[in-house]
Parts: structure tokens; C-alpha cells; sequence
């Protein structure tokens, strides 16, 4: 019997190491060549990995949220009655691995099929106005322990009592889910979830953990978007702080007694690794801070013209644009009136590299966390290309699922932090660009017009340069532009 160490592959971008997600596979089972064996998550991506063996899975290495570095054993595969294809067969399917895992093939492409669509309100969160409207991909539906796609419904109901299956394999999306099992011993891919397609949610977690150890049920949880569809927080109600320790006088007749604090054997320290796509995200805005000698800028903007503007498409076209995509379209034309903001600094051969093309980084939160995704081109492009590039940008921001390529690349980012309700923030530069642009949020305020008070929608631009590429005047001129065509969006046709 031959034994075969499957191998984490190169992960390409200078990425060294990956986080376990979840085991596709346990020890026992019999797994074909170009089966996927496991999901892992970089500081780039989530992707699954196919093996490039056949045979029977004697061992697995390392446990869900374990770090494992490239050229480390994944897991060890047997020869068995069910193996086949030669050696050139599994170098083949080794590279593809790889392919995969730097990105360079497409999600699914192992199965040979695209990931399925969502319905709309999947949890799609990008930092943007109108970026609720559309829907989100679907994860792959979780593989039995043979590699089988499970089909049907969910119930919506959580099971009566949630039991640990060492043979099953949910399918688990959230971080906050596997670290919150993690935390409490055990792993959340043995439960069976209640979400679509099996999923497992938080609620599900918290069930079990409760029934076994037979703690008061917390207060009941649902996997909802971050914002609500219109855009602004979704409510939630407050934190209740903890009661203080000390002596409370008796409550007076008909009335219920005071809670009791909360005893000190309840109250506990929390560790948060730093790994994955936090790290990365850490490392950037350290460096960011470090080398960068940042100023900011801001201005408050007349947008009533830009919502009637966009009623006004939509009625000449039958086509929605979010305001996003319109502010986008500004930004583009500002960065060819002042193309030193479409600029980063090499500070090995200390000159000022100005870019070209346009590639428009827009912030997303994501369930993984913050990411930037590109839009490449967006010199290129036209309105309608620029509002459906975005979207698909929202789509894949359901669960953060981006190619390594859509993620890098950048030359200026668009910050819409007004989606999460507030109104200015003097945000972090993505290192290297030289600039970011903040969009706050949309509100009704009282503005003079015409020396007449009155009722507008106003929103607060910020601006956050890189002082060693410009002064401020090319910045204030920059952000100017883009007031005056939030001001006036007809203003822009004299620069086109």
C-alpha cells in the first residue's frame, strides 16, 4: 500500500499560509482525484483544495482554524481499490490545486460548475449607497463524507436537540460561528444547521452549547445583513451593562425582584487570534500609518440634484443606479483632471509613480471582515458598465468570497462609510495608493438657498492624501470637482 502527503500548495501573491475552514473529508473515507478535500482561507480568499490522490484518507492534519504554512502535510491518502489515474494524472490535478488556490481558476471550476445565485437580501453588505438591491452567491452546497451534494430545504426550525455527528460536514460560512465552537471545544461542522442548504448559524452553535452544558438560553439570534436595506443601521437594541456588585434593597411587594449580578465565574477574558484576512488587513494599515504622512480635507455637499438625477435615468433609461455608481463616475473623471491622486510612492527608488489607468477600489464589509475589491478599468468604462461592475462587486461581497485578482491592483479607493451611519471619518490611506475618498451619510439638513432657508439633502465629503504626492491645493481642487458634480451632475457633461 502506497501512502501520498497531500501538501498545502503555493498560494501565490506572497502568501505563505492559510487558515483550515473546514474538512470536506474525515479519516476512513475513500476520496477520488480532484475531490475537494478541504476549505482554507488566506489574508486573499477563501477557496477549497482538490486532492490530487485517490484513495483512502488515513489522517488529517491540523483542526478547523489551525495555521498551516505552504509545503506543510495536509493530509495523508492511501492507495485503494477505488483510486485511479497515474502519476501524471496527479501532478495534473496537484497543479490545479494550486491554480485554485492563488486564484487563477475560478471557484468551482474543480466541480465544473459556477456557484448558484442567491435570492435577493442573501447579506450582502458593501459600504455603498444602493447596495442592498441586489443578491449574492450561494456557497456550494456542503459534500457528504463521500463527496455526495446534499439537496433539499432546511428547516427553519432549529432541531429539538442539537447533537455532534463526528461523521457530518455542514457547511460553515461565519468566523464568528467556527471560533465561537472553537472556543467551546468543539467543531460546529458536526452540527446539523438550520440555515439554507444546511448552513450552520450562530443560533445553532449557542443551542448546543446550552443544552450541554446547561447555561440560560441566550436571547434568540438571526443571521441578518449588518445594515438594513435602506441603507442605514439596522436597529438593535442596547447593551445592558452588568449589573454592579452590591447589596440591593428588597423589592416592595407586587413587584419583581432586582436582577442579581452577574458572579465573577461568568466574567472571563476573550483572545482573538490575528490571522487570515485581519492580519493582512492589520499589516497593511500599520505600514499605512507608519510611512504615509497623511492631511485631511473635508467639505459638506448639496446632494438634492444628485437623487433627482437619478430619478431622472431611471426614468429615461428603465434602469436603477445606485448613487455609488454615480459618485464613482465622478471620482474616475476627477482622477484624469488631477491624475496625481491616481499615484503611489516607491520609496525604494524614492520617485512618485503616477498610473495610467484607473483601477477603482470601492470598501466592502464583508463577513470575513473589511476588504477592497477593484474595479479594474474604470478609466474604460461607461456609466452602465461602471454601475454593473460595482454590483457584481456586491454580489460577491455576500461572503467575501473574492478572487486574489479582485483584490489587489488598486490605484485609489472610494470609502462610503455613510452606509454604516455616520458622517465623516478620516479614514486610512490602502497603502500604497496616494488617496481615499469618504462618502458620509445622506441626511435632510437646513441649507441656504438663494439666501432662503431651506430643506436639502447634505452629505459630508472627506479627503485623506498623501502629503508627499501632492499639496493640498491639488487635493482641495480634486474634491471640489467632485462637489460641484454632486451639486450639479450635469456640470460633468462639460468634461466629457
Amino acid at each position: 500500500m502506497t501512502r501520498h502527503d497531500f501538501l498545502l500548495p503555493d498560494l501565490g501573491e506572497g502568501l505563505t499560509e492559510a487558515a483550515i475552514v473546514n474538512w470536506l473529508v474525515s479519516p476512513g473515507d475513500t476520496i477520488t482525484i480532484d475531490q475537494p478535500v478541504v476549505e482554507v482561507e488566506s489574508a486573499k480568499s477563501v477557496v477549497e483544495l482538490p486532492s490530487p490522490f485517490g484513495g483512502v484518507v488515513e489522517s488529517v492534519c491540523g483542526g478547523v482554524g489551525d495555521v498551516i504554512h505552504a509545503g506543510s502535510v495536509l493530509l495523508t491518502v492511501a492507495d485503494g481499490a477505488d483510486s485511479a489515474g497515474s502519476a501524471g494524472t496527479a501532478g495534473s490535478a496537484d497543479a490545479e490545486a494550486a491554480s485554485i488556490a492563488r486564484g487563477t481558476a475560478p471557484r468551482g471550476s474543480a466541480r465544473g460548475a459556477a456557484p448558484a445565485a442567491a435570492p435577493a437580501g442573501s447579506g450582502a453588505v458593501l459600504v455603498g449607497y444602493g447596495t442592498t438591491e441586489g443578491s449574492g452567491p450561494v456557497r456550494r452546497p456542503a459534500t457528504s463524507r463521500f463527496g455526495a451534494k446534499r439537496t433539499g430545504v432546511a428547516s427553519s426550525a432549529p432541531a429539538s436537540v442539537a447533537v455532534l455527528d463526528p461523521a457530518r460536514r455542514s457547511p460553515v460560512v461565519s468566523p464568528l460561528v467556527r471560533r465561537l465552537a472553537k472556543e467551546h471545544g468543539f467543531d460546529a461542522t458536526q452540527l446539523a444547521g438550520t440555515g439554507r442548504d444546511s448552513l450552520v448559524l450562530r443560533s445553532d452553535v449557542e443551542s448546543f452549547i446550552q443544552n450541554r452544558e446547561g447555561t440560560p438560553a441566550p436571547a434568540p439570534t438571526q443571521d441578518v445583513p449588518e445594515l438594513a436595506a435602506s441603507g442605514a443601521p439596522a436597529a438593535s437594541p442596547p447593551a445592558t451593562p452588568p449589573a454592579p456588585a452590591m447589596t440591593t434593597p428588597a423589592a416592595p411587594a407586587g413587584l419583581p425582584a432586582a436582577t442579581s449580578a452577574p458572579s465573577a465565574a461568568e466574567i472571563h477574558d476573550t483572545r482573538i487570534p490575528i490571522t487570515g484576512l485581519r492580519k493582512a488587513v492589520a499589516q497593511r494599515m500599520t505600514v499605512s500609518r507608519r510611512e504615509i504622512p497623511e492631511a485631511t480635507i473635508w467639505m459638506d455637499v448639496d446632494a438634492t440634484e444628485l437623487f433627482r438625477a437619478r430619478d431622472a435615468l431611471l426614468a429615461a433609461t428603465g434602469e436603477r443606479f445606485s448613487v455609488t455608481a454615480l459618485i464613482a463616475r465622478f471620482v474616475v473623471a476627477g482622477l484624469r483632471q488631477f491624475p496625481l491622486l491616481n499615484s503611489a510612492v516607491d520609496t525604494a527608488s524614492q520617485e512618485i509613480l503616477q498610473y495610467g489607468a484607473i483601477h477603482l477600489g470601492i470598501a466592502a464589509q464583508t463577513p470575513r471582515g473589511l476588504m477592497v475589491p477593484v474595479v479594474h478599468d474604470a478609466h474604460a468604462m461607461s456609466t452602465r458598465q461602471l454601475r454593473d461592475a460595482i454590483a457584481g462587486l456586491v454580489t460577491q461581497s455576500a461572503d467575501g468570497s473574492f478572487p486574489p485578482s479582485a483584490l489587489t491592483g488598486g490605484t485609489f479607493t472610494l470609502n462610503n462609510f455613510g452606509a454604516l451611519g455616520v458622517d465623516g471619518s478620516a479614514a486610512i490611506i490602502n497603502h500604497p495608493e496616494a488617496a481615499i475618498l469618504g462618502i458620509g451619510r445622506m441626511i435632510e439638513r437646513p441649507w441656504v438657498v438663494n439666501h432662503e432657508l431651506a430643506v436639502r439633502t447634505v452629505v459630508e465629503l472627506s479627503m485623506v492624501f498623501d502629503h508627499r504626492v501632492c499639496d493640498g491645493g491639488t487635493a482641495a481642487g480634486f474634491l471640489t470637482f467632485i462637489a460641484r458634480c454632486i451639486e450639479s451632475p450635469v456640470a460633468l457633461l462639460a468634461d466629457l
